[in-house]
């Protein structure tokens, strides 16, 4: 029986490749993003800082690899249509839920998402204006085929109502998480706190 092989070039640079991108997340989680460089994360992953060159055209673009691997916003073209067609019925009130829920539950499980939250809000950086685009392109196929014409003629403008909540949700979960305070007195690090919210 023939031995499987497990190294080689495409496999040796994709295993690169993943352990790049798990260092980009162990120095975000230790250091934030100010401690991201070239050097640092080499030495994290244990290769030759050419190799980001070589394999990502450079920081940025590994920088931008890891985000778009770590979004919770993430979908395809695909599954954009697919979303549309599955909320037509209802103009999109479950799946507004399911997103907000998703968010609430990703930021509060995931640090390294509350990190690249954090870190948008307060730099600009190339792949983060880029990603939060992405996030907007999802959102105004959603409005501009789903809710739009629902909400044409009535007293509510869902897309300010929206934009408050998501906003919301990252303010709660990063103060919660970040500083371990309570808003308006429930603590949405308990079980508790989050089904009020």
């Amino acid at each position: 029986m023939t031995r499987k092989i497990t190294s080689g070039p495409i496999r040796n640079k994709e295993r690169t490749k993943s352990k790049l991108l798990k260092a980009v997340g162990a120095i975000l989680k230790k250091e934030g993003f100010a401690g991201l460089n070239v050097s640092r994360v080499a030495s994290k992953a244990d290769v030759h800082r050419k190799l980001i060159y070589e394999y990502f055209g450079g920081m940025e673009n590994l920088v931008r690899e890891y985000l778009n691997n770590k979004d919770y916003w993430r979908v395809s073209l695909e599954q954009i249509d697919e979303i549309i067609e599955e909320s037509k019925d209802d103009f999109g009130k479950k799946t507004a839920y399911i997103l907000l829920e998703s968010q609430f539950d990703a930021l509060m499980e995931n640090e390294e998402m509350r990190k690249i939250i954090n870190w948008g809000l307060s730099e600009d950086f190339k792949p983060l204006t880029d990603l939060n685009k992405e996030r907007e392109r999802l959102g105004e196929e959603f409005f501009s085929r789903i809710t739009d014409d629902f909400f044409r003629d009535k007293e509510i403008d869902l897309r300010a109502v929206e934009g408050l909540l998501i906003g919301g949700i990252y303010y709660l979960t990063l103060q919660a998480k970040m500083s371990g305070e309570t808003m308006c007195g429930i603590d949405i690090n308990t079980l508790e706190g989050q089904e009020k919210i």
